[in-house]
């Protein structure tokens, strides 16, 4: 049981510099195609957003509809208070 351990150790210890091993900085072109791809992620991200809200927004509709709740939510809340 020692032995593995003691293996163990060595191992972990052997391969621990190439963990803290720093990576090349990035080129021109790789820094530019990161951008484009990060740009076209926050574009689907957005696009994602507004069909979610959409969908949240008939989707309470449709509860409202069928559970017979008259009025949108803003005049709900004005008149709790």
């Amino acid at each position: 049981m020692n032995v593995r351990i003691l293996i163990m150790s060595v191992a972990m210890a052997a391969t621990a510099g190439t963990v803290w091993a720093k990576l090349p900085p990035l080129s021109d072109e790789a820094k530019a195609k990161a951008a484009e791809t990060k740009a076209k992620a926050d574009d689907a991200a957005k696009k994602d957003a507004e069909l979610l809200g959409k969908s949240q927004d008939k989707a309470a509709a449709n509860y409202r509809k069928n559970k017979g709740i008259k009025g949108s939510p803003a005049s709900m809340a004005s008149k709790q208070k």
